[in-house]
């Protein structure tokens, strides 16, 4: 099948695609490689042609629903497919974290009349199928065209508009209720210590206790994740690569505005700060760089623990661009640590929970794990004080 893949209404490249593998299997003509994801636009300039049509086809794929998300199979038999790859293209590849989609060479399709920004979406028959039990399956193709057909990550997740504006719902992972509400903490000390942020709330669909955060890409931008900007080049030095790049391309306070996100991560113990999840926001007209992402993405947090009688032990480590190490370490990437105002903070242990008990009657959590985790954020609190005070 010849395909042309466009960025908004930017020709990219025209290709043969094989819809049944998702595969791109020849690039046949170049149109506007500066368009192109950065990740494919690198391998253009840098690699064999057949390095191209792998690579242009492993960032395809990588825009739909993994196989490890979580509860997959009963979503699957809910939706009447096979293998959750189906979807890619039910909807051009559309997204709601970037402009490009896939358009079948010989029609007249607009981008202004099938993007999920501008055009709604029949998000309810999802939702049940994603987060409820006992609803029945799906028979309507009206329903598979949704940008959650392109949603990535473990979590079960899916989009919904509200007042007209796209929202994402997340549950946690399985039978793990701290997710959603370690996505809400993460919110409030961004808003406490003046962080960038995308602002989470708790939401319950069913008995489900999900988080909500509203899009924060929108018709004429796109996320472009870490992974990308640092593809093929050196990991030992991918740090100072990434804040040189951000800066070379306009980017203002860009090392203090990444640093802000370890400080989150090392108040929080998130293990799970990977390139796919910040980024860079790109103006996709113009192709200038307007912004560092808000940081968002921070619901592995918190678990890293073993509880005892008397203490609680943290286990494990975070991440730092390629590096896994302790928490302890990788702060010490931080600058001026100084700079951070941690009394805007005093409050938070109290106000978590709060959180968490307004919903324990829901999440089964119990008073002494409540009061466990929120021990460990003020004993985090103060660690970071006291860094700041010998720094």
């Amino acid at each position: 099948m010849k395909v042309v893949l466009m960025n908004k209404n930017t020709e990219v490249l025209v290709a043969e695609y094989h819809e049944g593998a998702k595969y791109f299997t020849d690039i046949l003509e170049i149109k506007n490689i500066d368009y192109a994801p950065m990740i494919v636009k690198k391998a253009y300039e840098t690699a064999e042609k057949d390095s191209i049509n792998q690579v242009l086809s492993d960032w395809f794929q990588s825009r739909g629903i993994p196989n490890n998300r979580d509860k997959l199979d009963i979503l699957m038999d809910r939706l009447n497919i096979i293998s959750p790859s189906v979807l890619l293209d039910k909807a051009f590849g559309l997204s709601l974290s970037d402009q490009y989609w896939i358009k079948p060479f010989t029609e007249d399709i607009k981008h202004k009349d099938i993007n999920f920004f501008d055009n709604d979406f029949n998000d309810i028959e999802f939702t049940e199928a994603t987060f409820t039990l006992n609803v029945p399956k799906i028979s309507s193709e009206i329903t598979l065209k949704t940008p959650n057909n392109t949603t990535d990550g473990v979590l079960r997740k899916t989009w919904i508009i509200e007042d007209k504006k796209r929202y994402l719902l997340k549950a946690g992972l399985k039978s793990e209720v701290l997710q959603p509400f370690n996505e809400v903490l993460a919110s409030m000390i961004c808003e406490g210590l003046g962080f960038h942020h995308v602002p989470y709330t708790i939401d319950k669909i069913k008995d489900n206790i999900v988080s909500k955060c509203v899009c924060f890409v929108d018709p004429n931008t796109e996320l472009i994740p870490a992974y990308q900007i640092l593809s093929g080049t050196d990991k030992e030095n991918a740090y100072d690569y990434y804040i040189k790049t951000l800066v070379e391309n306009g980017i203002e306070n860009a090392k203090e505005k990444v640093e802000n996100m370890f400080i989150l991560d090392y108040l929080i113990l998130n293990n799970d700060r990977h390139l796919n999840n910040f980024g860079i926001i790109r103006d996709v007209n113009t192709l200038k760089w307007l912004d560092v992402a808000p940081i968002f993405d921070t619901g592995n947090s918190l678990s890293l623990l073993k509880y005892t009688d008397d203490e609680i032990v943290i286990e494990g480590n975070g991440r730092f661009f390629y590096v896994v190490d302790s928490f302890d370490n990788i702060i010490k990437n931080i600058d001026n640590l100084k700079r951070i105002d941690v009394s805007k903070l005093e409050n938070l242990p109290l106000l978590f929970d709060n959180l968490l008990s307004k919903y324990k009657d829901i999440t089964k959590m119990t008073d002494k794990r409540i009061n466990k985790l929120c021990t460990l954020l003020n004993s985090r609190i103060n660690k970071l004080k006291k860094l700041i005070e010998d720094n």
